[in-house]
């Protein structure tokens, strides 16, 4: 086939490939050799989602782990490109290394005076740079560097349940934390700025219904009553690419997503039926979540117009990427196509009930009740 040498000419520009890559990916920086690798590596992962071509493996608990029983429980997971990190029950985060899956480091909060049996059970992890930062149902926040062999954690923030409520969800990314809080009237958000660690807003009603049950995780984990999450609205002027941070709360009847820079409202809608809290997720541009009849919804982030529904009986958990859907049913997981809600197939791996469970453009995670961490790799090899 004959190619115009002009075509041929931009093929080979890499900022071409490196602003497709951005504007489909999201991929800020390289893992490859040019932005033309990365492109079709990032194309033939893609592939493999939806031809259920993967590599899969477990992540255990070290052999000499002094909390190595059955009294802990998963209850968040994070994943970055190098490492995996599993938050506990007891508020331990264990970190692991994703190309050797070898266990890297367990961090432990500072102790202190507890409110409840769960109280320093992990609510939120998430990784930002070299940094891991995870938070406690008490409220305390804590930040550790993945890249200094045998750093302990700091503590970057002490938590006061009795004046904020119980943190239910925590997330954040280069900019933002961001803490989803039930208990007290009026404060289910806190914002700080990540560089200076600093509140820059509090405010909100998303979890005013639910202050009673938000107590009730102190001593009984066995629900999820709210969910935060932080997407990117990117607008693209030819070829430059400007974002604004949005975050997306869940609650069990109402979905609220808001500017985090200056914490206008985008979208504010309640539903009749009850939201299983523990099966939404936001991604990118896109929400999910599964009402009580089974039937999950996934929605544009930025306006909250319905993409596609689909049928999700008895899902427990859910998660999403940037294509697909991800929900734990009867000791599996099924998969479907986001944007148009096709069934696609359920893991070959039986796991049986999940704990947590997250996903990104490359791999899919879960916890399992004896705490086993399944990793599914849907990395392209080239």
């Amino acid at each position: 086939m004959l190619v115009c040498r002009t075509w041929r000419s931009i093929s080979q520009s890499d900022p071409l490939w490196q602003t497709l890559t951005r504007r489909i990916w999201h991929r800020h920086h390289l893992l490859h050799h040019s932005w033309y690798d990365e492109y079709i590596y990032r194309h033939r992962t893609a592939r493999n989602f939806h031809s259920r071509r993967y590599d899969y493996t477990t992540l255990n608990f070290p052999p000499n782990d002094d909390n190595n029983n059955g009294a802990l429980s998963c209850c968040r997971l994070a994943l970055s490109d190098y490492h995996i990190a599993a938050g506990f029950s007891d508020g331990s985060v264990r970190l692991y290394h994703l190309p050797t899956r070898l266990h890297v480091t367990t961090f432990h909060p500072h102790q202190r005076n507890h409110l409840g049996l769960y109280s320093r059970a992990v609510s939120g992890i998430f990784f930002t740079d070299n940094r891991l930062v995870f938070a406690s149902l008490d409220g305390d926040i804590h930040v550790a560097s993945i890249d200094v062999p045998g750093a302990a954690a700091r503590r970057a923030h002490l938590g006061d349940v009795v004046t904020d409520g119980v943190l239910v969800d925590f997330t954040g990314c280069d900019r933002w934390w961001v803490g989803l809080y039930a208990g007290v009237p009026n404060r289910a958000f806190h914002v700080r700025n990540s560089n200076t660690e600093e509140i820059v807003f509090i405010g909100g009603t998303l979890m005013d219904p639910d202050s009673v049950d938000g107590w009730h995780l102190l001593t009984d984990l066995s629900e999820h009553i709210g969910r935060i999450r932080i997407t990117s609205d990117e607008l693209a002027v030819g070829f430059r690419i400007t974002s604004d941070e949005l975050a997306v709360g869940f609650a069990r009847r109402r979905v609220i997503v808001f500017n985090l820079r200056n914490q206008m409202i985008l979208g504010d809608e309640e539903f009749r039926r009850e939201i299983n809290v523990g099966a939404a997720d936001a991604y990118d541009r896109a929400l999910m979540f599964v009402n009580s009849r089974g039937v999950a919804n996934v929605r544009q982030v930025s306006s909250l117009a319905e993409i596609c529904r689909f049928m999700a009986r008895g899902s427990l958990l859910g998660c999403v990427n940037g294509g697909y859907c991800f929900t734990s049913v009867g000791g599996g997981i099924r998969v479907w196509e986001l944007h148009h809600g096709e069934y696609l197939y359920i893991l070959r791996e039986r796991i049986g009930d999940a704990s947590a469970m997250i996903a990104d453009e490359r791999y899919v995670a879960a916890c399992s009740a004896d705490n086993t961490i399944h990793l599914w790799d849907f990395g392209a090899h080239i």
